[in-house]
């Protein structure tokens, strides 16, 4: 059973050849993308976007189409264990300039190489290959 469900995006800006990504370093130590929790009523996309506005104070976002990943785990909030369920969408901005939340003190715009080394969980990483690899497939 799910007890929480998020959603969030890979955000990205492509300037040039070479997109980079948007980090978040959250308060907790870790680095990894903006999401946060879906709230009542709203879809996955509406929560995905709101939580990137929140928590960077990007707008401009554009989903790219055909790119849905889910990641799974459980984690303890006190004494109970939580079934924590993220989807992430794959999305463009062209906006760089970042506003960050209290949840968060620090941001980085990193291209594929850097964003791997950076990026502090597993699936996280294996998020951004899986990215990367969908946004190389449909520019070809």
């Amino acid at each position: 059973m799910v007890d929480e469900r998020s959603a969030g995006a890979v955000l990205f800006y492509a300037a040039s050849q070479e997109p980079e990504y948007l980090l978040l370093h959250y308060t907790a130590g870790h680095w990894d993308f903006p999401k946060g929790n879906i709230e009542q009523g709203e879809s996955e996309i509406e929560a995905a976007s709101r939580e990137i506005r929140e928590e960077t104070g990007i707008s401009d976002v554009e989903f790219v189409d055909g790119f849905r990943h889910k990641i799974s785990y459980k984690y303890r909030k006190g004494r109970k264990l939580v079934n924590k369920e993220v989807v992430l969408y794959l999305a463009k901005t062209k906006t760089k300039e970042v506003k960050l939340s209290h949840e968060h003190i620090g941001y980085a715009w990193k291209k594929y190489d850097d964003a791997m080394n950076q990026l502090t969980f597993k699936n996280a990483k294996n998020l951004l290959a899986a990215a990367r690899d969908f946004l190389q497939k449909s520019s070809a």
